[in-house]
């Protein structure tokens, strides 16, 4: 039987030496519960969940979502720009398969995904001894003038 989203991030708390609350808990539905192709940074995340009422502090926002990242339930993308942005993780090698572009004018993300792009680092990976075991690639991109 599959675990629930609360016995997770117990397990998780625990194992960094941090106790659950309903307000840790917020911040990963509330991540969880976004749309797949939403992409919100901590301050987003922050004000959307006290907008529901919820008394959580900032400092606990920030703490748990990088708990979250390290144990791959959430994923981060860095803008490069000293900003990051989170989106939920499927914890599916398969589903959470996609890239991201992101315009460096408009600032909008578009997320892709291309087969001749798997088999491409595969075959680099396979080229230096590797398999390749997970994957972050991000294209800066501007429009064509």
């Amino acid at each position: 039987m599959a675990k629930r989203r609360s016995e997770i991030l117990i397990d998780i708390l625990k194992s960094e030496g941090m106790r659950y609350t309903a307000q840790r808990q917020a911040v990963w539905d509330d991540i969880r519960d976004q749309k797949h192709t939403e992409h919100r940074d901590a301050e987003e995340i922050y004000n959307h969940i006290r907008g529901k009422g919820i008394k959580v502090s900032r400092a606990t926002v920030y703490r748990t979502i990088d708990v979250l990242v390290k144990n791959r339930l959430i994923r981060k993308m860095d803008l490069g720009d000293g900003r990051s942005l989170f989106e939920p993780s499927t914890n599916d090698i398969y589903d959470d398969r996609h890239d991201h572009m992101i315009c460096t004018e408009s600032g909008k993300i578009i997320e892709f995904y291309d087969q001749e792009l798997d088999f491409l680092q595969e075959k680099i990976a396979q080229k230096h001894g590797y398999t390749v075991v997970r994957r972050v690639h991000q294209l800066f991109v501007k429009p064509v003038k």
